[in-house]
């Protein structure tokens, strides 16, 4: 059976999304899944910053272990592949010495004494990445974001013909090191081919 896969990022919502949302088959949130509330409450995959600050903050703590979109997620992605970030490190500014560095064995570790299915986005698709948007723009970045990542491997390595990925929480704001602005238009452009479907925020 098609399955409607809802990938839900930590941005803004309208007021009839979560229904929609939690009435999807798999829905995918991210790190410290903050979408939750307003953007319903189903999680079966928690999409993680895998590397840097973001991660430690994490993996380590129990706050984020016990939250209940993370203990009720049947699947770990790890949104960063550790060999691409390694040769990464000398290209970044001095400033970003702990970006890189990684954490997927604790993830993986963690996944694996909860019983969660454990993944690591394949490098294939940054470098796809990085080549895409770089002929969209020469705007300088550091890394695609984790938004962009997951939705890649959703299109490419998860969902079957027949399913249909729906975008929520999708504001295309945040760290300046990611390019949200052509972000936005890359993912325009998959809507337009009708690879992805926005949700469309109802304010009242």
């Amino acid at each position: 059976m098609p399955r409607k896969i809802s990938i839900v990022g930590n941005g803004s919502f309208g007021c009839r999304e979560a229904a929609i949302i939690d009435n999807c088959d798999f829905v995918v949130r991210f790190n410290d899944c903050r979408s939750v509330g307003k953007g319903g409450c189903r999680t079966d995959v928690v999409a993680v910053c895998n590397t840097g600050r973001p991660a430690l903050s994490m993996v380590r703590e129990r706050s984020w272990r016990e939250k209940p979109a993370v203990a009720s997620a049947s699947e770990i992605w790890c949104v960063r592949d550790a060999m691409k970030f390694m040769e990464l490190k000398t290209k970044l500014d001095p400033a970003l010495d702990d970006f890189c560095d990684d954490y997927t064995a604790e993830f993986a570790m963690f996944a694996a004494e909860n019983k969660k299915m454990f993944k690591v986005i394949p490098r294939s698709h940054h470098d796809r990445f990085d080549s895409e948007l770089q002929s969209i723009s020469s705007e300088s970045y550091v890394v695609p974001s984790s938004g962009l990542m997951a939705i890649s491997y959703a299109l490419e390595e998860v969902s079957k013909p027949g399913d249909e990925i729906i975008l929520a929480g999708f504001d295309h704001q945040g760290w300046g090191g990611h390019p949200f602005n052509v972000e936005r238009m890359l993912i325009d452009n998959y809507i337009a081919e009708g690879r992805l479907r926005r949700l469309t925020a109802s304010r009242t």
